[in-house]
């Protein structure tokens, strides 16, 4: 049975969030994109710390799904190293693991 998994990642403002979200579910990489409330980022880049507003998401997916997703991910964000960070997920409800399985399934032609 395939891994949930669980990515962390951040958008600079909300249009591109809502975009990445709809177009990871859209291509079946996500089941479910939580597009969560403003925060500011403190961080270290090039020898200088800086801060920004950003707007993180919350992707549920598939461990099989990681690599395609990944790669669609690095195609629609801005940034030149965006925070793409996996974790597993241990346990949780069966019926919602297995909808998040289904939902990624990729399409089969016919």
């Amino acid at each position: 049975m395939d891994d949930v998994i669980a990515i962390l990642t951040n958008a600079p403002d909300e249009a591109l969030a809502r975009h990445i979200g709809v177009t990871l579910v859209e291509q079946k990489l996500a089941a479910c994109v939580n597009i969560l409330g403003a925060c500011e980022s403190v961080y270290r880049w090039q020898g200088k710390v800086d801060s920004v507003r950003e707007i993180p998401l919350l992707i549920k997916t598939t461990r099989s799904r990681y690599a395609a997703l990944e790669a669609s991910l690095l195609k629609l964000h801005p940034y030149d190293v965006p925070e793409i960070i996996v974790l597993p997920i241990d346990a949780g409800l069966p019926a919602y693991l297995d909808w998040v399985r289904t939902e990624t399934l990729p399409d089969i032609p016919l």
